[in-house]
């Protein structure tokens, strides 16, 4: 027992030891890649200069000073990849007793979760529905909640919140609001699904009930340090260019919705698009149209090949663009496909 149990404190001190070593490594990446866009950004000032500059001696050293800049440029994208790959590398690592017990966390692991079944989704949907028809003003609040401790305190009076079914709600809010181009809203809530989100993150690799650790994430957070801090902000900042992202294809979506409901309410009664139709027109033939000149549109269709013209004066009738026969109208719809006053027409220019 005693072996057992002299091994496990070996192990354990190895893997500090070495999380250490990777902290300490991110640590010099930072202050290179830090150091890398200092001398980036002086080089870009001279730069500037020399190019507002008009003596000779300025000319000459713009290329000197370009070159610098650009290899400086090059160096940034090194060391923005090293850290890159290190966020990466950190991010795979599991979160334990060791590296959680630093700065605010406890080494204790409580209310640890009983195995479940995977939810169906049919399952999932309803849940976050009946949840969110419960909950749905205590979530908002949550969301527009900005200093730490006001949102420990609020969890400890609401716990039921912290679950997967309120970050969900928090990030339809986030792109709900970006759609609704409430920006500084957006971004405070999405402040708030990023806090959520670490919690449950934090509770899957503890393996414990999230209503159980979100004071242990609290604790860490405010007594971080600035490698943590970056990370919660980097992931931040991540996650608002999601919900950009998302905002601007629902957008897109949109309108290509409301185009397409106007395209259709347009459509000719042989199913084309008058504004389509009219853009494949001959430009003779949409300055007749533009002028609303029948004679006019008689003389080009003359001058026309018959088989083309035909074909145009079709598509025009179908889509609405002309009327054939419009003085009989109101007798009667011609059938789709009848073609009576393009046949006029060629009857008049015989």
């Amino acid at each position: 027992m005693l072996v057992s149990h002299v091994c496990v404190s070996l192990w354990s001190q190895a893997r500090v030891e070495r999380m250490e070593a990777f902290m300490k490594k991110g640590e010099e990446l930072e202050k290179s890649l830090a150091e890398s866009r200092r001398k980036l950004a002086e080089a870009q000032r001279r730069v500037q200069e020399l190019v507002s500059a008009s003596t000779p001696e300025a000319k000459a050293d713009l290329a000197k000073a370009q070159e610098e800049e650009k290899q400086l440029k090059k160096q940034e994208r090194s060391w923005e990849k090293k850290m890159q790959e290190h966020r990466i590398e950190e991010k795979k690592m599991p979160w334990n007793v060791d590296t959680l017990s630093k700065e605010g966390f406890s080494k204790s692991v409580v209310n640890v979760k009983p195995e479940k079944e995977e939810e169906t989704e049919e399952e999932k949907e309803e849940k976050h529905k009946s949840f969110v028809e419960k909950y749905e003003k205590q979530i908002k609040h949550f969301g527009m909640l900005r200093r730490w401790d006001d949102s420990q305190k609020y969890l400890s009076d609401y716990p039921h919140l912290v679950c997967e079914e309120t970050a969900n709600y928090l990030v339809i809010m986030c792109i709900d609001l970006e759609v609704e181009e409430k920006h500084a809203l957006m971004e405070q809530v999405a402040h708030q699904t990023i806090v959520m989100q670490f919690i449950l993150e934090l509770s899957k690799s503890l393996k414990v009930d999230p209503r159980g650790c979100f004071r242990q994430f609290f604790a860490k957070i405010k007594t971080a340090d600035q490698q943590y801090q970056d990370a919660f902000n980097d992931e931040l900042e991540s996650f608002k260019e999601r919900v950009r992202g998302r905002a601007k294809i629902r957008i897109e979506k949109a309108l290509k919705e409301y185009e397409e409901e106007e395209r259709q309410k347009r459509l000719g009664p042989g199913g084309l698009d008058p504004v389509e139709v009219y853009e494949t027109l001959p430009p003779e033939m949409q300055k007749c149209f533009d002028d609303k000149d029948i004679q006019m549109l008689q003389e080009a269709i003359s001058r026309m090949d018959p088989t083309e013209a035909k074909h145009h004066m079709k598509r025009c009738i179908d889509s609405g663009l002309w009327v054939p026969n419009a003085r009989a109208d109101e007798e009667g719809e011609k059938e789709e496909g009848d073609e009576p006053q393009y046949e006029e027409v060629k009857k008049e220019e015989q």
